[in-house]
C-alpha cells in the first residue's frame, strides 16, 4: 500500500511556522483558547528540568470543562454510557455540571480542602469523571487508581499520596463477574489511619459491610447544594497524580498541573481529531490510565464533545462488542490500541464487516507502536479506506500527544506504522548514546529538546528521582526511554521501549521490531518475544505466537516460514531458539502484553504482582511452554 493522503480539516500552514519561530509565544496563543479567571504574568518559567507555564494565571479545569458550555450546550449529551451488563445512561452537560457541584460541596462538608489528595478507585462509570471534576473544582488533587489493581498496589499509592479520602464502589463488572472493589479498599487502608473517609458508589448492589469511615455516595450528596463556585487556582496547581506501574521498584507518582496541561489537551484534541459539534467520539481507554485522563475526561469535555463511555472488556460477551457499540451510537471517531486491534484481527474480517461502521470518519491508535499490517487492516476493514488513522505517541509524563498526524490542522501523507510528525511547538530528535543527532533512518533514542505545556511538574514527593529518570541521560533533554528512527521525510517511527531489548552475541535486538516482523505474517495475530540466558550468546530468543482463527498453515510449516521471514527481514542474529504457539498471551486488563512476566518466568524468578492480569490461564500456558523447553534442553547431549 502506498502512502495515503486524506484531508479532514483546514490546511493551516501558519501554525507550524509560528510554533517553529517562537514556541513560547505559540503556546501563549493556544492558552488563550481557554477561560482564565486572570491572565498570566509570564508564559514560561524554565528552570531545567522544572517548567512552570502561564505563571500568575488563574484557572480551573472543572470550570473549563463544564461551566463554559452551559449557555449553549447544556442539553447536549456529554456522556453516552454503556455498562457491560447492558445498562445505559445519558448525561448532558447540565447533568454533569449539577452532579459535579453537588459532589464538590459534599467533599467540602467532610473536610476536603484545596491541596488535599483524593484517591479514586472506580470502574468505568460516570461517577468516575464526576469525582475527578469535583476534585478539580475545589482544588483537591485526584489520584485515580486503575480498578484492576490489587490491595497491595493500591495501598502503596494511597500511602505515597497521603490521600485523606477514597472514592470507590461496592463492585464493578468485568467479563460477567463482579469485582468486589470495596473489599479490596478495606484491605488496602486497614493500617492507613490518615484515610478519614471512604465514599462508596452502589454499582452492583453487592452486600456491604460499612465502618464508621464509610459513606454511601447517594447519602453523601442527597442534601448537598447544587451550586459550588469553582476555585480560582494557580496555573501550576496540581491537578492530578497518576502512578506509573513500573516493572520494578516503587511506582512513580507523575504530577501534572492545570493551566499548561489543559492548554496542551485543548490543542491536541482539536488538531488530532478535527472535532466537530456533530461528532460522537469513542476512546476505549480506561480512565485509570493517562489516555483516559487526557482523551476521555479532559480533552473531549474541554471541547463540549459527545462521547461514548464503556464499562467492560472490549470482547465481552463476544468479539463483536466494539462493532455493536459503533453501530448503535453512530460513532464518528474511534480511538483504541494496537493490542485490541490485533485481537480483533484474530477473529477475521467477517465479524466487523457484518456491522454498519459507515458513521466512522477518523480512526486513532495509542499505547504502543502499531504494526504496518495492523495499520492496513484497520484502514481497510474498519475504516473502509476512507478514514485517516492518527497513530499517536505520547506518555503519562508528557500529558498529551507529542507525535501524531493532525487532520484538524494539515494535510499530509500517512505512512502505515509511522506516527508522522511532532505536534507544533515540540522539538523531538533521535540521538545516539551521547546525545548526537542521528542521520535519517538510523535507530536511536527519542528525546524532547524543549519544555512543553503538558509536561509533568515533577514526580510526587521526589524531585531528585524526576531529575534522575528523565533528565540525567542528556543535559536539558527529556529522555523518553523509547527507541525510534526518523526517516528522510522527517516522519518518526517508534520502535518500542529501550529497555525491551534482547542482547544476542553482543547485538541489540528490539522486541518491537521482532514482534512486528512476526505479526506481518498473514496467519499471525499476536506475538511476544523474550530472552532466556545462554552461556555462549548471553541470551537466546524465544517467541510466543497467537494464530488467527482462520489460520491455514500447520504450525510446523509456519515455524519454518517465520524463521525465514525473521532472517530476511531482520537478520540471522534475530533467529529465535524456539517458537511456541499458544492461544493467548498474558496481558493487563488495559490490553498490554506483560513482557515483565514473560521475562520473570523465563529466568525462573517470582512473577510478582499480577493483579492487573486479564487472564491467568495465559500464565499457565506460558509456564507449561517454558517447562517443555527446559525438558528439551536437558535431553540434548
Amino acid at each position: 500500500m502506498s502512502d495515503i493522503t486524506i484531508s479532514l480539516g483546514n490546511n493551516d500552514t501558519n501554525t507550524r511556522q509560528d510554533a517553529t519561530s517562537d514556541f513560547i509565544s505559540f503556546w501563549e496563543k493556544q492558552a488563550k483558547n481557554l477561560s482564565w479567571f486572570s491572565s498570566w504574568d509570564k508564559t514560561l518559567d524554565w528552570n531545567p528540568p522544572f517548567a512552570k507555564w502561564f505563571v500568575g494565571g488563574k484557572i480551573n479545569a472543572s470550570y473549563n470543562t463544564l461551566d463554559i458550555h452551559q449557555k449553549i450546550k447544556s442539553d447536549k449529551p456529554a456522556i453516552l454510557w454503556e455498562g457491560e451488563n447492558g445498562e445505559s445512561r445519558i448525561l448532558t452537560y447540565e447533568d454533569l455540571w449539577t452532579r459535579v457541584q453537588k459532589l464538590a460541596n459534599a467533599l467540602k462538608s467532610i473536610g476536603v480542602q484545596k491541596g488535599d489528595r483524593i484517591t479514586i478507585y472506580l470502574p468505568m462509570i460516570p461517577e468516575l469523571p464526576i469525582s475527578m471534576l469535583a476534585c478539580a473544582r475545589i482544588g483537591a488533587t485526584h489520584s485515580v487508581v486503575f480498578s484492576g489493581f490489587s490491595a497491595t498496589a493500591i495501598k502503596d499509592r494511597i500511602d505515597d499520596s497521603k490521600s485523606k479520602v477514597v472514592i470507590t464502589a461496592d463492585g464493578g463488572y468485568r467479563r460477567g463477574n463482579v469485582i468486589n472493589l470495596k473489599e479490596i479498599i478495606d484491605e488496602a487502608i486497614k493500617d492507613l489511619d490518615f484515610v478519614k473517609n471512604v465514599i462508596v458508589v452502589e454499582r452492583t448492589k453487592t452486600k456491604l459491610r460499612l465502618s464508621s469511615k464509610d459513606i454511601l455516595w447517594n447519602d453523601l450528596i442527597h442534601d448537598s447544594y447544587d451550586l459550588c463556585i469553582a476555585e480560582k487556582l494557580d496555573s501550576s496547581h496540581p491537578l492530578f497524580i497518576l502512578y506509573t506501574s513500573g516493572t520494578t521498584g516503587k511506582p512513580k507518582g507523575v504530577l501534572h498541573g492545570t493551566g499548561g496541561y489543559l492548554t496542551h489537551l485543548y490543542s491536541t484534541f482539536k488538531w488530532a481529531f478535527d472535532i466537530k459539534d456533530s461528532d460522537v467520539y469513542f476512546c476505549t481507554a480506561d480512565i485509570g490510565w493517562v489516555t483516559g485522563h487526557s482523551y476521555v475526561v479532559y480533552g473531549p469535555l474541554l471541547h463540549g464533545a459527545t462521547q461514548v463511555m464503556y464499562e467492560g472488556a472490549p470482547d465481552f460477551p463476544d468479539a463483536s462488542r466494539m462493532w455493536e457499540i459503533i453501530q448503535k451510537y453512530r460513532i464518528t471517531i474511534f480511538y483504541t490500541t494496537p493490542t485490541a486491534l490485533r485481537m480483533f484481527m484474530k477473529f477475521g474480517d467477517d465479524l466487523p464487516n457484518s456491522f454498519d461502521l459507515s458513521s466512522l470518519r477518523l480512526l486513532g491508535s495509542v499505547g504502543e507502536p502499531i504494526n504496518p499490517e495492523v495499520w492496513k487492516w484497520y484502514f481497510k476493514i474498519i475504516g473502509k479506506e476512507k478514514c485517516p488513522i492518527i497513530d499517536t505517541w505520547w506518555q503519562t509524563e508528557t500529558g498529551g500527544m507529542m507525535i501524531s498526524a493532525l487532520p484538524g490542522l494539515e494535510t499530509i501523507p500517512l505512512k502505515p506504522g509511522s506516527g508522522t510528525l511532532p505536534i507544533p511547538g515540540i522539538h523531538i530528535s533521535v540521538v545516539d548514546e551521547v546525545g548526537n543527532e542521528l542521520p535519517p533512518n538510523t535507530k536511536g533514542y527519542l528525546v524532547i529538546k524543549n519544555p512543553w505545556p503538558g509536561m509533568l511538574l515533577t514526580l510526587w514527593g521526589d524531585d531528585q528521582k524526576y531529575r534522575d529518570v528523565y533528565w540525567s541521560k542528556y543535559k536539558n533533554y527529556y529522555y523518553s526511554g523509547d527507541y525510534a528512527l526518523k526517516d528522510t521525510d522527517g516522519y518518526f517511527w517508534l520502535l518500542g521501549r529501550a529497555d525491551d531489548v534482547l542482547k544476542v552475541s553482543g547485538h541489540r535486538i528490539g522486541t518491537a521490531e521482532l514482534e512486528s516482523c512476526i505479526v506481518s505474517h498473514h496467519d499471525v495475530a499476536e506475538s511476544a518475544a523474550c530472552g532466556i540466558p545462554d552461556e555462549i550468546k548471553g541470551e537466546v530468543i524465544i517467541v510466543f505466537v497467537v494464530l488467527k482463527q482462520n489460520a491455514t498453515t500447520d504450525t510446523a510449516t509456519l515455524e519454518k516460514e517465520l524463521i525465514v521471514k525473521i532472517r530476511n527481514d531482520i537478520g540471522a542474529i534475530a533467529t529465535p531458539k524456539q517458537i511456541y504457539f499458544v492461544t493467548r498471551l498474558p496481558k493487563t486488563r488495559s490490553g498490554k502484553i506483560m513482557r515483565r512476566l514473560l521475562k520473570a518466568i523465563s529466568s525462573n524468578e517470582t512473577i510478582g504482582d499480577v493483579s492487573t492480569l486479564e487472564d491467568d490461564i495465559a500464565v499457565s500456558e506460558i509456564q507449561s511452554a517454558f517447562e517443555e523447553l527446559q525438558k528439551s534442553i536437558q535431553k540434548k547431549p
